[in-house]
This record gives structure tokens, sequence and C-alpha cells, in this order.
């Protein structure tokens, strides 16, 4: 028995990877095929649901689509980035919007999020085909671009004879018979790659990846020999390719697509203002700085993927991060939310200086500096604990307010524009029957107020006039990053 025990045990454990594994491979199978039956019932006739540009509008919000990648959305050194998002972010300032703004795993997904109501857009740069034409509208293109093969040379390519590099490489697609190529089931890729064997007459075996895998982790994988073969659009596999020098992207398989953002096909006026806007934009040269600095600087993105503040790379928002958890405690803040504050700040610059004399991380004057005890206003621990002190201060004073998140948001405007002038904004607020214990829709607006002789002169104000706009802006603008960062930083 003692012979046969290590025997059985090893037969076992093959046995319940074996399930483990089928398990898996049910679990993705199974979401193909779901994916798979919801756009045959799409083709078949299935009503999206109806909501258009007038009820958006009303509603002031327009609910959009993305992904989480290295070109549509990301976070760097506390700054949130990308092709998709600074376009978007345009459109909705342009158009007077807020962006509700969903971010998706599984790209495989994408159409059956829009159709059924959950978002109003797609911004997502998808290549238009004409299956995909049944089931959405596309915008005017963004751009356009083809798919190629994305392969890796051999070990130590650079030491190598150029034949031998030559001879380890696909060079036609027809090679690709027999061969395994790793793409999203419901992606372009995969259609392609069925009519391409179609076309050179012999089988192309596709390896399917999981829908939440982006085109930029998949490519990885190829660079680091996990993969043999994927197919990603030339801009993005190009961009790649500059870090990962050792993949090859030279085999063209497909002509050139556009690449567009899609809307529901019963939301005709919201997809005729995106067009509108698209096609003013895309004159500007506005548009091709963003284009360029996302697709073509290649040096910005090695850069980025260097980083260790770069969010598809490491969980950290900078090297603050661990000073800034620490004094979060002291508020009993979401550590987030108070780096949202610093960066709105300083951008993380322990030498930054504002115009009115404030410096370091958390811009603190010179006088308010004597008063905290802080001997150098650049260095970023004391600049800190002295921030996070001032704010406590504050805080105490709004301990009446019931609300957590009101009390915060009075805080920071207090941070920004001094206390005097927010006791003024919620003394205005009550007399003008308003409610002085919510910044939000209440003092935010007596804020804004005082920017005029009728309400700083009123009697209720002892403390004048205020540049209402900066303390609004500077506690939406925290808050917003703020939940850019919960998206990509985890707690």
């Amino acid at each position: 028995m003692r012979l046969l025990l290590p025997f059985v045990f090893f037969i076992v454990s093959i046995v319940y990877s074996s399930c483990i594994q089928s398990s898996k491979q049910q679990d993705t199978s199974r979401q193909s095929k779901e994916n798979h039956q919801y756009i045959d019932s799409v083709e078949a006739g299935l009503t999206p649901i109806d909501r258009d540009w007038d009820e958006i509008v009303k509603k002031g919000k327009l609910k959009v689509l993305t992904t989480y990648s290295g070109t549509s959305y990301f976070l760097y050194k506390g700054r949130t980035m990308g092709f998709e998002y600074e376009l978007l972010k345009k459109f909705a300032d342009d158009m007077a919007l807020e962006i509700d703004l969903h971010i998706i795993n599984d790209i495989d997904s994408v159409f059956i999020y829009l159709n059924r109501g959950d978002v109003d857009l797609i911004a997502h740069t998808i290549a238009q085909t004409g299956q995909r034409n049944n089931l959405v509208s596309f915008t005017k293109p963004l751009f356009s671009s083809h798919q190629v093969l994305v392969q890796k040379m051999p070990e130590k390519w650079y030491a190598l004879h150029w034949k031998v590099i030559e001879d380890s490489l696909l060079h036609d697609p027809i090679e690709l018979i027999g061969k395994k190529v790793s793409v999203r089931a419901n992606s372009s890729y995969y259609k392609r790659l069925l009519n391409l064997s179609d076309e050179i007459g012999g089988e192309i075996i596709i390896d399917e990846v999981p829908g939440d895998m982006t085109t930029e982790e998949i490519i990885e994988l190829v660079a680091e020999g996990k993969l043999k073969y994927t197919v990603a659009d030339n801009n993005i596999a190009s961009l790649l390719a500059s870090y990962y020098p050792i993949l090859n992207t030279e085999i063209k398989i497909s002509t050139t697509q556009n690449m567009a953002w899609a809307t529901r096909k019963n939301s005709p006026v919201l997809l005729s203002k995106i067009n509108e806007w698209l096609t003013q934009y895309k004159r500007e040269t506005d548009y091709h700085v963003t284009y360029n600095k996302y697709y073509k600087n290649k040096k910005d993105f090695r850069k980025r993927v260097n980083s260790d503040f770069y969010s598809l790379k490491n969980n950290q928002i900078s090297k603050y991060d661990d000073l800034v958890k620490n004094e979060a405690k002291q508020l009993d803040w979401d550590w987030r939310l108070l780096m949202s504050l610093v960066y709105q700040e300083s951008r993380f610059d322990p030498n930054a200086v504002s115009w009115a004399g404030a410096s370091g991380l958390m811009q603190i004057m010179p006088l308010t500096a004597k008063e905290l005890g802080i001997k150098n206003r650049n260095d970023p621990k004391q600049s800190l604990n002295g921030g996070v002190r001032y704010l406590q201060y504050l805080m105490e004073q709004f301990e009446d307010v019931p609300d957590s998140i009101q009390r915060i948001k009075l805080t920071m405007a207090s941070y920004n524009c001094g206390y005097g002038h927010v006791s003024d904004a919620q003394r205005l607020a009550l007399k003008k029957h308003l409610d002085p214990y919510k910044w939000d829709g209440n003092v935010e607006e007596m804020i804004l107020a005082l920017r005029y002789p009728k309400n700083y002169n009123d009697e209720a104000v002892k403390h004048g006039y205020t540049s209402g706009l900066e303390p609004y802006t500077y506690v939406r603008q925290i808050f917003k990053r703020y939940e850019h960062y919960k998206v990509f930083i985890k707690e």
C-alpha cells in the first residue's frame, strides 16, 4: 500500500486537474456560444431598447462603454488618459453632457450591453464589418487600419544571421494552414481568420482566448512565447512591437478597414450628432495631435509601459502612495480620494509653486505652514502631514453635517477657497431656502453666486467676493478623478 499510495495520489491529481480545465473550457465555450446566440437573435429581429438624443439631453448624461487598455483608457502618473477617453471627453464638453462611463472586461459582449440599453455608445474603436452592420450603426471612421499577423522572432534575434531569422518566420498568409492562431471568439480577427481559411483553401486552427483579454495582453503573451501567433490591428501591433522588438508584424492579412464607434440602430439622432461633431473635429489639429500621441509616439508609449505608475502594469498611482495611505487614516478617507486631491493640488510635484505663493504637494501657503509647524513645504512628508491636519481642522467645522460625503465636499471647498467663503455660501443657501448642509446643488450654487455684487454684498455674507467657479470645479474634478482611480486601483 505504501508503494501504491503515491501513484494513486498522482492519478487523482491528474483527474482533478483535468476536471478543472474541462470546466474552464466549458465556461469559455458557453460564454462564446451565448454571444453567438445573441448575435443570431439580433439578426433575426430582436428590437434593441429605444432611447435617443432627446432623452439623453433631458437627463444630461450619456452612457458610454469603453475598454481598459493602453490606447483606449488607462491611468498614468495619476492622470486619466486614452485616445477614446480624450475624444469622448471633448465631445461631452462640446455637447454639455456628463459622461457615465462603463468599463467592460469581456470585449466580445459590447453589442449585448449596447442593444439591451446598458449604454448608448460604444466608445471603443471597432472594425466595421458587414455582419456588425446588421447589429449596430457605426459612426464616421475615427481612422482606418488593417490586420496583421503577430509572431515572435527567435531569442537573441539581434545576434543571429538574417537568414536564420527569416527561416524561423512565416512570410505569407498561406503558411498559416495547419497553424494555431489565438484570438477572441467574437472579434473581427476571428471572422477574418475564418474567411482567410476559405481564401487560401486550408484550415487555420483558431484558438479561442477569453473575451476579457485585451488585444495588448494577447500580443504580450506572444512576445513571452506563451502563444505562437495572434492577429491585431496594425496601429496597435506596431505600437507593441516598439516595446517588444522581438515581435514581427509584417504579414498583412486583411484589406484596410474603417475603425469607428457604434450606437444602437434606433438612435439615429445620437449617431447624427456624433458624426457632425467628428466631421468638424477631425479637421482640427487637436484631433491629429491626440491620435499621434497614442498611436504614433512610440517613445512615450515605451516610457509609459516602463513606468511603475502605469495602471496596466502596477497597482500604483504615484511614488507617494504609502505616505498618502498612512495620512488618509487620520481623516478616515479612502486613500484614493485623498490622492485625487493631492493630484489636483500639485500633480504630485513636491516643488510645484502657485501664482499665489502656495507650494509643495498640498500647496500650502507660507502663513499656514507657519501655523502648522511645517519647516519645509517642499518636503513631501511634511506637506502631506500638514495638509491633512488642516483638512482635519476643516472637517471639524462641519461636524453637524450629517452626510459624510457632503461633509468631505464642504471641507474640500474650504481647503480651496477658505472656510469663511464656504460658511458665507451656507448662510446664503439658508436664506434662499436651500440646504446649508448639502454641497451638491445647494451650497455649491451659492459659492458660484458669490461672484456677483448682489450676493457678496448681502448682509448674510461676511467675507465678500470670491471666484466661486474655482472651488465649484475643484470639488467636482477631485470626485470625478476619484471615480477613475476606483476603476484602476484596487483598494
